[in-house]
C-alpha cells in the first residue's frame, strides 16, 4: 500500500481508503454490526488506515462501529466523520452553529474519542460557502480540542473552490471518476495550490464502473440506486455520477473491451483515480469483505499508459460528457 499526505493536515494515509457509506447507509441491507466490524477489521489489515464516516450513516451506528475499530486496534487509523446531513429540512437557513458543535459532540460521543482528525461539513447547501461564522466555528472546536481538522464534502466543482477561500478548509470530498472528470479542468490545481487534500469519493459510480451491472440489474427498493436516479431524495449526481443507467452500460461495454485482460473493472477504475497525484486517497466502500478485496487490487496494478488514459478520456467524452460534464 502507498501511502500520500492528506494536504495540510500532514497525515500520511493510504492511497486506499474506505467509506462506510455501504457500511451503514442507503444500500438495501440493515445495518449489522458484525458486518461493519469483518469489514473495517480486514480494511486495516489490508494496509488502509483513513476510514470515511458521517454521522447519518446507519443513524450513527457507523460510527459506533469505527470508533470501536479505533479502540481496538494498535495502528494508528485516522478517522473522518461529517456533519449536517441531519438537519431537516436540509437547508442554508438550518445551518446554524449551535446545531453543528452539537452533531461534533455527539459524533464524539458514538466514536467515544476525544478528537476527531477531520470532520467535514457534509455536501452543504451552496449558499453555506458564503457564511463565514460557520466556518470559524470549526476555528473554535479545533482550538477546544475537539477536533484536529475541517474539511469539506460537496456536490459540485464551485463549491470546492469556494470552499478554499477558508484557510481553515484542509480537505474536500468530492466524487470524481471515469464518469465524472469535470474536476481535472481547475479544482484539482487550484487545491494543490493551496495544499488541500482531495479525497475521492463515488470512484465506481455507484458500482457501475465495476462493469457487473447489467440491463437485467435489479436493486432493492431501499437501495439509493432504485430510489434516487432522478435525485428524489438527495442529490442526483450521487446516484450512478448522476449518468443516465442506460448510458452508463453502454459507456461500460466500451471501458471493458481496453482492458480486455481485466475480469473486474472496478480495480482499474480506482488505479485510473490515482493516477491524479493531486488526489490524496479514494475511499470506495464496502458491503462485504470480499468487495473490499477487490477494492485493494488496485494497488497491486501497475500504472495505465498514456493511451489508455487518453481512450478512457474518449469514451467519457463520446458518452458521458453530454450529460453531466457542466452540472456538477
Amino acid at each position: 500500500m502507498q501511502h500520500r499526505t492528506l494536504g495540510k493536515t500532514g497525515f500520511s494515509i493510504s492511497e486506499i481508503s474506505l467509506g462506510t457509506w455501504q457500511v451503514g447507509g442507503r444500500w438495501g441491507e440493515p445495518f449489522s454490526h458484525e458486518n461493519a466490524d469483518a469489514i473495517l477489521n480486514a480494511a486495516v489489515d489490508g494496509g488502509i488506515n483513513f476510514i470515511d464516516t458521517a454521522d447519518v450513516y446507519g443513524d450513527g451506528e457507523s460510527e459506533k462501529a469505527v470508533g470501536r475499530l479505533v479502540r481496538n486496534r494498535s495502528e494508528r487509523i485516522y478517522v473522518a466523520t461529517k456533519c449536517g446531513r441531519q438537519l431537516q429540512p436540509h437547508t442554508n437557513e438550518a445551518y446554524q452553529t449551535k446545531a453543528l458543535r452539537q452533531f461534533v459532540e455527539n459524533s464524539l460521543r458514538n466514536m467515544q474519542l476525544e478528537a476527531l482528525d477531520l470532520i467535514q461539513l457534509h455536501c452543504p447547501p451552496t449558499d453555506v460557502y458564503y457564511r463565514p461564522e460557520i466556518f470559524e466555528l470549526f476555528d473554535r472546536l479545533k482550538e477546544e480540542g475537539k477536533i484536529l481538522n475541517m474539511g469539506v464534502s460537496v456536490e459540485r466543482v464551485e463549491e470546492g473552490l469556494k470552499a478554499l477561500n477558508f484557510p481553515n478548509v484542509t480537505t474536500i470530498q468530492l466524487i470524481f471518476n471515469m464518469f465524472r472528470q469535470r474536476p481535472t479542468e481547475l479544482l484539482f490545481a487550484e487545491a494543490k495550490r493551496n495544499d488541500v487534500g482531495l479525497i475521492v469519493r463515488v470512484p465506481l459510480a455507484s458500482g457501475l464502473l465495476t462493469g457487473k451491472f447489467t440491463p437485467q440489474t435489479t436493486f432493492a427498493p431501499d437501495d439509493h440506486r432504485q430510489f434516487n436516479r432522478h435525485g428524489e431524495a438527495f442529490d442526483k449526481g450521487e446516484t450512478f455520477s448522476g449518468v443516465d443507467y442506460e448510458t452508463g452500460l453502454a459507456a461500460v461495454e466500451e471501458l471493458k473491451q481496453l482492458f480486455p485482460d481485466q475480469p473486474n473493472l472496478a480495480p482499474i477504475a480506482l488505479r485510473w483515480v490515482l493516477m491524479f497525484d493531486e488526489v490524496s486517497c479514494v475511499i470506495p466502500g464496502a458491503s462485504k469483505p470480499e468487495q473490499l478485496a477487490s477494492n485493494l487490487q488496485a494497488a497491486e496494478l501497475p500504472a495505465l499508459t498514456e493511451e489508455q488514459m487518453q481512450a478512457v478520456r474518449a469514451v467519457y467524452d463520446q458518452k458521458i460528457r453530454p450529460q453531466v460534464h457542466q452540472i456538477w
